[in-house]
């Protein structure tokens, strides 16, 4: 059975999708729409893939799954129009930008038998899944405490176009957070409780960028720190930091602190990299994933230095409804981190406690052999 996808969005991050699906088991695009037909006819020439108009992608046949990669503000729109049809969803991060619209999706899909997945399916990389299986073979014991961090100078410096970065709906909680708060409820399960600060570092931002705003300034107009303390429903506590005030650091990505061991996380903005683990006593020991499925070096393929799967959720998927089972990066966890998100910004900007309602179940963790049988090579 192969599970037919039809890419609704043909922007730059459509290029790897429309790479890497072919490759994985069970998984074929089958056409690409977008609202610049330019855009789809010029993917679809590329990867030798139809090109359609976004009316038609719904209606097509031989479209069992639709690939949202539109803006964010149209997530909700477009996935929700695509189980109207009757088609399984799989979107970018985040799942919608509020939470009615997150919650909408889940229960539409629910309501007709249909699936929802999103990424980031990072979760499902080597990195992570090697950090996920000491933490199940009780090698770190029982987390107590950890951090998470995001940090940096800001979008100005380097995106072509940032101001929609600096407005309701952007910000590092958003844009950066599902990387982390799913890479942290794939290793200690779900959030149950938020408190944060928050502030706005620099009223305006002057572009320097390349590009057409290159020399305008952004009025900022949410926030640009958050300092949040979550706690999880099995008792850890963990910090998450993120900023785009930050000119310099030496934070790493993820480090947890449990009853036996402390670990040090891959960035979880990419599949690979290098785990550390310390015991009582001892130094940091490398553990390097590079020699695993999802953790050996392939992009880009002219010159390749970092591991990039993505779309092995939507192979996931695929494999879940062949195998009766449910899927990893599923439309729960996407709910629930979209809570986290929100309620990260509530809690900030309301000064108190936020309680979260969106639960979820921990994904399985992804073995060597379940990530081999997904990507044959």
């Amino acid at each position: 059975m192969t599970l037919r996808i039809g890419i609704v969005g043909c922007g730059n991050i459509s290029d790897i999708y429309l790479t890497n699906l072919p490759r994985f088991r069970g998984t074929a695009v089958t056409a690409v729409a977008d609202l610049k037909p330019e855009a789809a006819r010029a993917q679809g020439e590329k990867h030798g893939v139809r090109a359609v108009p976004v009316d038609d992608i719904f209606k097509r046949d031989d479209v069992d799954l639709i690939l949202n990669l539109t803006v964010p503000a149209a997530h909700a729109e477009v996935s929700l129009r695509a189980i109207e049809a009757g088609k399984h969803v799989y979107g970018e991060k985040p799942l919608a930008t509020s939470l009615a619209d997150g919650r909408a999706i889940v229960a539409a899909a629910a309501a007709k038998g249909l699936r929802v997945g999103s990424a980031p399916d990072t979760i499902l990389g080597a990195g992570v899944q090697r950090a996920r299986r000491l933490f199940d073979d009780g090698a770190i014991g029982s987390v107590v405490t950890g951090t998470a961090t995001v940090l940096g100078r800001g979008m100005e410096h380097w995106h072509p176009n940032p101001e929609f970065f600096f407005k309701p709906g952007g910000g590092p909680v958003l844009d950066m957070g599902p990387y982390y708060i799913a890479t942290l409820v794939t290793l200690l399960g779900p959030i149950k409780s938020i408190r944060a600060t928050g502030q706005i570092g620099r009223r305006e931002r002057l572009v320097t960028s390349e590009g057409p705003m290159r020399g305008q300034t952004i009025s900022v107009e949410t926030l640009t720190t958050v300092n949040a303390l979550y706690h999880f429903e099995n008792g850890a506590d963990v910090v998450f930091l993120a900023s785009w005030d930050v000119w310099a650091h030496g934070q790493l990505p993820i480090e947890l602190h449990g009853t036996r061991a402390s670990i040090r996380v891959p960035d979880p903005n990419f599949f690979g990299g290098v785990i550390s683990v310390a015991e009582p006593a001892g130094d940091w020991t490398a553990i390097d994933v590079g020699g695993e499925t999802l953790g050996r070096v392939n992009w880009p393929a002219a010159e390749p230095r970092l591991a990039n799967y993505r779309g092995v959720g939507i192979a996931d998927l695929a494999a879940g409804l062949r195998e009766g089972r449910p899927h990893r990066a599923s439309g729960d966890l996407a709910l629930h981190t979209l809570a986290v998100m929100l309620g990260t910004l509530e809690a900030a900007t309301e000064g108190r406690v936020v309680e979260v309602a969106e639960t979820c179940v921990q994904p399985a963790v992804l073995t060597e052999e379940d990530a081999a049988a997904l990507w044959p090579g």
